[in-house]
C-alpha cells in the first residue's frame, strides 16, 4: 500500500474534498486523523473508513485558532509518534459572482485572511512533529489563473496559496520535507454540500442558470476533457503525490484540472 504506516493529519477531513481524500490514505494504509468544526461529518467519514478496516480518529476545532491546532497537533504526535502527512482542506464560505465594483473590501478580503491564514497554522503545527520524507498537501484552483468577472478574491486567495506553497517548500527542503498543492477544478460531487453551493450560487444566479447547468457549461466548453475532475482522481492523486512515490516532488502545482489550464 502507497501508504502503509504513515500517520496523515487532515483538518477539513468532513469535508468533500477531505473526507475523499481521508478514505483514500486510509485505504492506502494510513493511519488518519480528521480535525474540523462538523462532529456528524467527521463522524461519518471516520465511520465509512473503520468499515472498510482503516483507522480514524476526529476531532472539534477551528483551523483559524492557532493554539487549537497545535495543541492538536501536539496530541496526534503524542498518540501516534510523528506526522507523516498534512492536508488542509478547510472550506470557508465566501464571495464569488459579485463585480469588482459592487463588492466590498471586507468579502474580497476574507478568503484571503481565512485561507491564507489557516494554511501557514495548519502547516506549521504538522511541521514540528514531521520527520524527513513528510508530506504537506495544500489546495487550490484554476481561479489562480484564469480571468473573468466575479472571482477576484478568490482567485487572488489561490495565488497566494499557490505562491505560499512553493516558498513552503523552500523553508522545509532542508529538513526533507516537500510540499505540493493540488489545483482541482470544480469538482461535481462536491456540489451538494452546503458551502460548495453558495459559493457558486450568485455566479448562477447572475447569469440566469442553475449550479448544476454553470458546470457543466464550464466542463463542456472550458475543459480539453470535456468534463470536471471526479472527487476519486483528487483523492487518489493525493495519496500517490504524499507517498514516497512521489518522493522527487516538491515546491509543485499539479494541475487536476481536466485542461482548464495547460501549464
Amino acid at each position: 500500500m502507497l501508504l502503509e504506516h504513515k500517520v496523515a493529519l487532515i483538518h477539513g477531513g468532513g469535508g468533500a474534498i477531505g473526507g475523499a481524500v481521508a478514505r483514500a490514505f486510509a485505504r492506502e494504509g494510513a493511519r488518519v486523523y480528521l480535525a474540523g468544526r462538523g462532529r456528524d461529518k467527521l463522524e461519518r467519514v471516520a465511520a465509512d473508513i473503520a468499515a472498510a478496516g482503516g483507522r480514524a480518529e476526529i476531532a472539534m476545532l477551528d483551523a483559524l485558532d492557532e493554539a487549537a491546532v497545535r495543541a492538536h497537533a501536539d496530541a496526534v504526535a503524542a498518540d501516534a509518534g510523528r506526522i507523516d502527512i498534512a492536508l488542509n482542506a478547510i472550506g470557508v464560505t465566501h464571495v464569488q459572482g459579485t463585480p469588482f465594483a459592487e463588492l466590498s473590501l471586507q468579502d474580497y478580503l476574507h478568503p484571503i485572511q481565512a485561507y491564507t491564514r489557516s494554511n501557514f497554522i495548519t502547516a506549521q503545527a504538522a511541521a514540528r512533529h514531521m520527520p524527513p520524507g513528510g508530506a504537506i498537501l495544500t489546495l487550490s484552483t484554476p481561479g489562480s489563473r484564469m480571468s473573468g468577472v466575479g472571482f477576484i478574491g478568490y482567485g487572488v486567495t489561490c495565488a497566494a496559496i499557490e505562491a505560499y506553497s512553493r516558498l513552503l517548500a523552500a523553508e522545509l527542503g532542508a529538513s526533507g520535507i516537500r510540499v505540493v498543492c493540488l489545483r482541482p477544478h470544480a469538482i461535481p460531487e462536491a456540489q451538494p454540500a452546503s458551502h460548495a453551493r453558495e459559493v457558486f450560487a450568485e455566479s448562477a444566479r447572475r447569469a440566469g442558470i442553475s449550479i448544476d447547468a454553470m458546470l457543466d457549461e464550464a466542463a463542456r466548453t472550458g475543459t480539453l476533457l470535456g468534463r470536471l475532475p471526479t472527487l476519486a482522481q483528487v483523492a487518489d492523486y493525493a495519496a500517490f503525490v504524499a507517498s514516497d512515490r512521489a518522493g522527487a516532488m516538491t515546491g509543485a502545482v499539479a494541475n487536476l484540472s481536466c485542461g482548464a489550464l495547460v501549464d
